[in-house]
């Protein structure tokens, strides 16, 4: 009887080892993916910022009478001129 509860105890030290190494793994693992998400937040941060920077400069041609097809913008085309 006795040697079947060293059995069981040395199992589940076994266990709880596996258990803990896997965890130490996964909080690694966790975070070097935090660490990257708020690295991709930082860069889309500043992509968005010098985007909102180069916008202003295409809506300012735009205004000054620049063809709307240089731009990047659509215009209105209506249908009764298609027909023709």
């Amino acid at each position: 009887m006795l040697t079947l509860q060293r059995l069981l105890a040395l199992a589940a030290f076994v266990f709880a080892t596996m258990a803990f190494l896997r965890a130490r793994r996964l909080a690694k693992r966790l975070e070097r993916l935090t660490e990257s998400y708020w690295e991709l937040r930082y860069e889309y941060g500043q992509l968005r910022a010098r985007v909102s920077r180069l916008e202003p400069q295409s809506a300012d041609a735009e205004a000054a009478g620049g063809d709307p097809r240089q731009t990047g913008t659509t215009a209105f085309v209506p249908l009764s001129s298609l027909k023709r």
